[in-house]
């Protein structure tokens, strides 16, 4: 499974996403869209979404920190 999550390091809800993955020990790439300007401009095509977080599952974009949708996604 591949998961990346689409975030900032000065934004309290991708704190938060990152640290609930974390305790749930599910390995996942971080990508800082305010460096990777690529990065943000494909999260933007896909989601039509400039706020962050988004994550990716698979393909898969859950815009925001949505426990539900991650936790179904991830079978948690």
């Amino acid at each position: 499974m591949k998961i990346r999550v689409f975030s900032t390091p000065f934004c309290p809800y991708c704190v938060a996403l990152k640290s609930y993955l974390e305790d749930k020990h599910i390995a996942f790439d971080y990508i800082d869209v305010s460096d990777d300007i690529a990065a943000q401009k494909e999260m933007i095509e896909a989601t039509n979404q400039m706020g962050v977080p988004v994550m990716e599952i698979d393909g898969e974009w859950i815009v925001g920190f949505d426990r539900d949708k991650i936790a179904k996604k991830l079978n948690l």
